[in-house]
C-alpha cells in the first residue's frame, strides 16, 4: 500500500513537472522519447508512461506514429478537469484566452447568482456574507486576496444548487486568477471592485433573483472593461 501511495506521488510530481515545461515552451511541438524523459525526471520508464498518459487522457498530448509524442494545443486540453484548468492558468495569458474567460464567467456567473438568490438557504447565505467579510478585509495587495475572492465566487455558484455549475467552480477560480492580475494592477479600481461585489451578495440576501443577476452581470463586465484597458490592441501588457 506504502510503495503503491508512494508511486502514485511521484508519478503526479512527474506530469506536474512534464506541465511546467509544457507552459514555458520547453519541449517545443513535441516532448521527448519517454527514456529521455525518464533520465530528465529521474524515475522509471513505468513512472513515466503512467504520468503521461495521464496526460493523453486529458487530451494534453497526441501520440502519433513516426512523429511521437505531440503537445496538443492549449483549447484542446479538458478544461472540466480540474488539474487542466490549473494547469491551463499557469500559462501566460494570451487576449484570445483571456476574451474567452470572460465569455465563460458571463455564461455561469450571472445565472448561479441568480439561482442562489432563489435557492439559497440560511446557511448558504450565512457563508456568502462571510466569505464577503473576509475578501473585504484582506487588500488586494495580500497574499491571502486571491483565494478570499475565489472562496467568494465559489460559494455563490455553490449556493445556486445547480450540479453542473458547482462542476464548473474549478474553471471559475481559475478565470479570477488570470484577470485579476491584470484587474488589481491598478490601484485605483479595489473600491469598485468592492462596491460590486458588494451589491451581488445584497441581492442574494435579499433573494432578488434578478438584481443578483444584473449584478453579477455588471461585474464582469468591468473586469471585461478593465482587462481591455490592460491589454493594448496588440496583445501586449506592461
Amino acid at each position: 500500500m506504502e510503495q503503491g501511495t508512494k508511486e502514485r506521488s511521484l508519478v503526479s510530481k512527474v506530469m506536474d513537472g512534464l506541465v511546467t515545461g509544457i507552459v514555458e515552451e520547453k519541449y517545443g511541438a513535441v516532448l521527448p522519447p519517454q527514456d529521455v524523459l525518464s533520465k530528465e525526471f529521474d524515475v522509471s520508464r513505468t513512472v513515466m508512461r503512467e504520468a503521461l498518459s495521464m496526460l493523453l487522457a486529458r487530451h494534453m498530448l497526441d501520440v502519433r506514429p513516426k512523429i511521437g509524442t505531440r503537445i496538443r494545443p492549449m483549447r484542446d486540453w479538458r478544461m472540466i478537469d480540474e488539474d487542466v484548468v490549473n494547469w491551463r492558468f499557469r500559462a501566460k495569458p494570451d487576449p484570445a484566452f483571456l476574451r474567452d474567460v470572460i465569455e465563460f464567467r458571463m455564461l455561469i456567473e450571472p445565472r448561479a447568482s441568480a439561482q442562489a438568490a432563489q435557492r439559497a438557504n440560511a446557511a448558504d447565505i450565512v457563508a456568502i456574507r462571510e466569505a464577503f467579510e473576509n475578501f473585504r478585509s484582506i487588500g488586494p495587495d495580500d497574499p491571502a486576496h486571491q483565494a478570499a475572492d475565489e472562496l467568494l465566487h465559489t460559494r455563490i455558484v455553490v449556493a445556486s444548487g445547480n450540479q453542473f455549475f458547482q462542476q464548473m467552480a474549478a474553471i471559475v477560480r481559475g478565470a479570477l486568477s488570470a484577470s485579476n492580475q491584470l484587474i488589481l494592477a491598478n490601484q485605483g479600481v479595489w473600491d469598485e471592485v468592492l462596491r460590486k461585489h458588494a451589491r451581488v451578495v445584497e441581492a442574494i440576501e435579499r433573494h432578488d433573483a434578478a438584481e443578483a443577476e444584473a449584478a453579477s452581470r455588471d461585474l464582469i463586465d468591468f473586469a471585461a472593461d478593465e482587462i481591455g484597458n490592460a491589454i493594448p490592441a496588440n496583445g501586449k501588457h506592461e
